[in-house]
C-alpha cells in the first residue's frame, strides 16, 4: 500500500479522455479495483467499475447483466477494459457476440483462459459450489473458458507467480499464482504477456502491475523492463528500447 501511494502521488497530470470498465473476480466486489481505478483516474482516464454477484449465476448470466450496462455508461467514448480472473472470461465470452463500437484495448490479470486445475480438484467436494456458485463451476480444465475462441481483441495478459497459498499450488502444474498456473492464464490471439511477481488475489493493487496496465493501454504491449524508479514515477522515465 505504501508504494501504491508513492505511485498515485508521483504520476503526471491527466493527458487520456477514454474510458476503461473494471471487471473483478469470482467471489470478489467492485472495491477490489479501488487502486486501480484511482491510478486510472489520475492519468485522466473515466472508469466505470460495475460490482456484479459472481457467485449467482453463470458466467453467461454475469455476462449478459453486467456489460451492456457498464459499456453503455462510458457513452462515445473508446472503450478499454481491464479485468481480474474470472472478469476475463466474461468479457471473452461477451465478445463472441458483441464488439463495442470505440473498441480500446483490454489487459487480463490472472484470467483462467484454459481454466484452472484448482477447480477440477475442489469442485469435487460439496461446499465449493455453495461458496463460488455455477459460475466456479465453469473454470475447470474442460470448462467454458477452454472452449471459448481465440481473441480478436488487442490484449495484454498479466500471469502472476507467487503464491499465498501452497496447499492450492500443490494441485497446479507449473508456476501459479495460488489460483491459476501462468500457462492457464495465455491465449491464442493475444498480443502481449507478461509475468511478474504477484500474487492471484492482490495482484491488482501492485504499483507494477499498475504500471504495466497503463503502459499497454497506451502502447499496445508492456514495457516488460521496469525498474522501481520507472514503476513509482511514471512515464516520464519509461524507456523505448
Amino acid at each position: 500500500m505504501k508504494y501504491a501511494a508513492l505511485l498515485l502521488m508521483a504520476w503526471p497530470l491527466p493527458a487520456a479522455a477514454d474510458c476503461v470498465v473494471l471487471l473483478h473476480g469470482l467471489a470478489r466486489s467492485e472495491s477490489s479495483f479501488v487502486l486501480m481505478e484511482a491510478a486510472l483516474r489520475k492519468e485522466g482516464y473515466e472508469v466505470v467499475r460495475p460490482g456484479y454477484e459472481s457467485t449467482k449465476d453463470t458466467i453467461e448470466g454475469l455476462a449478459e447483466n453486467t456489460l451492456p450496462d457498464a459499456i453503455a455508461q462510458c457513452g462515445d467514448q473508446t472503450v478499454h477494459f481491464v479485468t481480474h480472473s474470472m472478469g476475463g472470461i466474461l468479457l471473452r465470452l461477451w465478445m463472441t457476440q458483441h464488439t463495442p463500437e470505440n473498441l480500446g484495448r483490454t489487459v487480463m490479470l490472472g484470467p483462467p483462459n484454459q481454466g484452472t486445475e484448482l477447480v477440477d480438484v475442489m469442485a469435487q467436494l460439496a461446499p465449493f459450489e455453495w461458496l463460488n456458485g455455477p459460475a466456479g463451476l465453469e473454470l475447470g480444465t474442460d470448462g467454458l473458458p477452454s472452449h471459448l475462441p481465440e481473441v480478436t481483441f488487442d490484449l495484454g495478459v498479466i500471469a502472476g507467480n507467487r503464491s499465498l497459498n501452497p496447499f492450492y499450488s500443490a494441485m497446479i502444474t507449473g508456476a501459479d499464482d495460488g489460483k491459476v498456473s501462468v500457462e492457464s492464464t495465455k491465449v491464442n490471439g493475444m498480443a502481449d504477456h507478461l509475468v511478474l511477481p504477484v500474487t492471484h488475489t492482490f495482484m491488482m493493487n501492485s504499483p507494477h502491475v499498475m504500471t504495466e496496465t497503463l503502459y499497454f493501454l497506451e502502447h499496445g504491449q508492456f514495457h516488460g523492463h521496469m525498474s522501481v524508479n520507472e514503476v513509482l514515477f511514471g512515464e516520464d522515465t519509461w524507456r523505448d528500447d
